[in-house]
């Protein structure tokens, strides 16, 4: 793989033939993922680098990429996750007293292969038509007859049935430490967690314990958190059998839990329900979502391929409690939330499956850090209730 891009031509595959002829953007070479849309005009570098794209070649549905350059604060990770990574028309250069380099040069640097060019328009629609699919890109000496190609897009592993979470959590525990008092400790299980997520729990005087996916319920005990996290990160939810049961785990000894988009499908799979592949995702920083215990409407930041299979109306009786959607997208009534309660009707936990740390994105749902406060406080001065003298 090389790193020149001086307007070398560059050809989008899709796995349903379709192709799109462009200039290499970032790396020149090959790459193959699943082909998904992001609708955000902002906050480019914190999607790169957020993990939860592992494995996907991101179309920025905004026309022009690139204007702020990149800088050395606004990474969500140690790097750039996303497979590929399509624009339009990337700015000739950047202009921001932040910015360090061009979003080109640190794509290259960073091996990321991209086109430019290319209708977005065109291919987002076609995408929103038959839904996301598998994708190549290829430029420099991986150029090769559309057949060929098109056989090396159809030869890559699907999303449906991929377990990836390992390969983007810490390898190592690590803790970041509460700012000013510590209230509370809380083991946060890292699915592809964003930085932002424990700094504003910190924040919250909350000592955040960051653990590997493969951690053990022992491990979490050892620490004997105030409360249990699990966050965002990519790949199927179905296929994580490890991490589903430890959530079980965690509901059983009674541990106050939130949960944020992969976070939020594992815990709806805990609870008993099933998991889908929408369409094409929610992907984007413009995604409005009610809280129907309050009827306020959100403006949130979303990458989701799945979603939670649960009743909209109603409570569902589980093993651990009574369970409920607290948040719905109203653009396609998809579950964005769920909720879990005790017989007396105490909160137990709850999750939602955008991202309240917002990094980038809107900080309408901020307030579900300060909920999960109120959840870890209420939670240490409750007697038992019926539900939990049954698990006792």
């Amino acid at each position: 793989m090389t790193t020149r891009t001086d307007r070398q031509p560059a050809l989008l595959v899709l796995e349903d033939g379709r192709s799109f002829a462009g200039d290499a953007y970032g790396a020149v070479g090959e790459t193959v993922g699943e082909a998904v849309f992001s609708t955000g005009m902002t906050g480019y570098q914190e999607t790169l680098t957020d993990p939860s794209y592992h494995r996907q070649v991101v179309v920025m549905t905004a026309p022009h990429v690139g204007n702020t350059g990149w800088n050395d604060e606004d990474d969500e990770s140690t790097r750039i996750w996303v497979s590929g990574y399509v624009v339009r028309d990337p700015a000739i250069r950047p202009s921001s007293w932040r910015s360090r380099r061009s979003l080109g040069d640190e794509l290259a640097t960073q091996g990321v292969v991209g086109i430019s060019g290319i209708d977005t328009r065109a291919l987002t629609r076609h995408l929103r038509e038959r839904g996301a699919m598998r994708v190549g890109i290829f430029s420099g000496d991986s150029l090769a007859g559309t057949e060929e190609l098109l056989q090396r897009v159809q030869d890559a592993p699907q999303m449906t049935g991929a377990a990836l979470a390992a390969e983007v959590a810490t390898a190592e525990p690590y803790v970041v430490e509460a700012k000013g008092e510590k209230r509370f400790t809380v083991a946060a299980i890292d699915l592809g967690i964003k930085s932002m997520t424990p700094e504003l729990m910190a924040q919250r005087g909350m000592e955040v314990h960051v653990l590997p996916a493969t951690t053990p319920f022992e491990r979490v005990r050892e620490i004997a958190p105030d409360g249990v996290f699990f966050s965002n990160g990519p790949g199927d939810p179905a296929a994580a059998t490890h991490e589903i049961e430890l959530l079980r785990e965690v509901l059983d000894a009674g541990i106050p839990y939130f949960g944020i988009c992969f976070g939020n499908q594992l815990f709806g799979r805990a609870l008993g329900f099933g998991t889908y592949k929408l369409k094409y995702g929610h992907r984007g920083i413009n995604q409005p979502v009610m809280d129907r215990s309050t009827g306020k409407v959100e403006v949130t930041a979303h990458n989701h391929g799945f979603a939670v299979d649960a009743p909209l109306d109603g409570a569902t009786d589980t093993p651990f409690g009574s369970a409920t959607v607290s948040h719905v997208c109203l653009n396609d009534d998809v579950v964005e939330g769920l909720e879990l309660r005790s017989a007396a009707g105490r909160l137990l936990a709850f999750s939602v499956q955008y991202h309240p740390e917002a990094a980038a994105g809107p900080h309408d749902a901020a307030y579900l850090f300060d909920r999960f406060v109120d959840l870890l406080s209420s939670s240490g001065d409750t007697t038992p209730t019926t539900d939990q003298e049954t698990h006792a």
